[in-house]
C-alpha cells in the first residue's frame, strides 16, 4: 500500500497539488477498501475513524479532486449513488463492471474489452476516446443458481 500511496502522491505534485494529512486519509481508505465500490458517506465513515477532524465537504472535496486528476473514477450502478474506485496502477482506461440486479453485487472485469470498438471509433468517427466505461447489468451466477432451485422447487411442489 505505501507504494501506491506514493506513486499517488507523485501524481498530485505533478499536477500541483500536495498529500495533505486529509486527503492522505481519505486515499488510505481507498486503498485499504478497494474492492469495496464505497460512496462519499462510506469513505467519510471509515476516514472519521482515522481522523475524527476531518469533515464531509473535506472528503467529498478530495474524492473530485482525485476524480478530475484520474487517480479514482467515480462512478454509479443505477442506484443513484455515485461510488469511487481508484484506478487500477498503469491502467489506460477505467475498468468495466458487472452488477447484478438481484443482489447487488458488483464484479470487476480488468481486460479492456472495448480496444477495437474504440479504434473503429476513432478511425471510422474522428472522435478521439479518452476514456469509455462498460457496465453490464443482469444476474450474477449465485442468483441465477438461486432462482433456477427455486423454480425446481416450485415445479415438485406442483406435482
Amino acid at each position: 500500500m505505501e507504494h501506491r500511496l506514493d506513486r499517488i502522491k507523485k501524481e498530485l505534485h505533478a499536477q500541483g497539488y500536495k498529500l495533505t494529512p486529509q486527503r492522505e486519509a481519505t486515499v488510505r481508505v481507498l486503498l485499504e477498501r478497494e474492492e469495496d465500490h464505497l460512496s462519499a458517506e462510506d469513505v467519510y465513515l471509515l476516514v472519521k475513524d482515522k481522523a475524527p477532524e476531518i469533515g464531509l465537504a473535506t472528503v467529498y472535496r478530495t474524492l473530485e479532486l482525485l476524480t478530475e486528476i484520474k487517480i479514482v473514477d467515480k462512478i454509479n450502478f443505477g442506484d443513484g449513488v455515485s461510488r469511487y474506485d481508484l484506478r487500477k496502477e498503469g491502467a489506460k482506461h477505467f475498468h468495466h463492471h458487472l452488477v447484478c440486479t438481484e443482489c447487488g453485487s458488483v464484479e470487476e472485469i480488468m481486460d479492456d474489452l472495448l480496444e477495437d470498438v474504440e479504434s473503429i471509433v476513432q478511425s471510422d468517427w474522428g472522435f478521439l476516446v479518452k476514456d469509455h466505461r462498460l457496465t453490464f447489468h443482469g444476474i450474477c451466477q449465485k442468483c441465477q443458481d438461486r432462482i433456477c432451485r427455486n423454480c425446481e422447487a416450485k415445479k415438485l411442489a406442483a406435482k
